[in-house]
């Protein structure tokens, strides 16, 4: 079941991959901007996250907490993930994959709009890019946009490997909700 706009989501406790207790939702006044990403080594997803890791000033000065989560273990993850700027969660057991109705399908790699990201982040040479797939090669992105109360701003489940905001789009979004604070009908 997809979580939607509108849903409020559970306060949790989850632990970074330093051994930090971050909140979902951030507890402070912040937005959370929490990301499913696929396996710890995933050159798709170590591209995005450089790009995020670029301008987490930016969205940190927006009032976004950026969570993201990966699907491999904290040990296998600490190598790859382990110097970004913002919390990392290992869900190796996939609960929180399964809580957020973030799926898998053969369509993540074989997709052709993957297959550019998939060359240019491999070809990156950057040392958090690699084929091994702790958790599998399946995997799909969603990324959530969550109000200090728990409420689901706004929500994205990709369909293939490469499919997620941007940057510019989650600045974007986390504007117009600010400007548009009513919550959404809750379903």
């Amino acid at each position: 079941m997809h979580v939607k706009e509108g849903d409020r989501v559970p306060s949790l406790q989850l632990e970074t991959l330093e051994g930090d207790k971050v909140g979902l939702p951030a507890g402070d006044a912040s937005w959370t901007h929490l990301q499913f990403r696929r396996f710890a080594g995933c050159p798709i997803c170590n591209l995005h996250l450089r790009s995020v890791a670029r301008r987490h000033n930016e969205i940190e000065a927006a009032g976004i907490h950026e969570i993201v989560v990966f699907h491999s273990k904290a040990k296998t993850m600490k190598p790859f993930q382990g110097d970004l700027p913002f919390d990392v969660v290992a869900d190796p057991e996939k609960v929180l994959y399964r809580h957020f109705g973030v799926g898998q399908s053969l369509r993540s790699i074989a997709d052709p709009r993957a297959w550019a990201a998939f060359a240019k982040g491999a070809l990156a040479g950057h040392p958090s890019s690699s084929v091994r797939g702790e958790g599998g090669h399946l995997g799909l992105p969603a990324e959530f946009l969550i109000a200090p109360d728990g409420r689901v701003a706004a929500c994205k489940y990709g369909v293939h490997a490469d499919d997620q905001w941007s940057v510019d789009e989650l600045l974007e979004l986390a504007r117009t909700r600010l400007a548009t604070s009513a919550p959404p009908t809750q379903l």
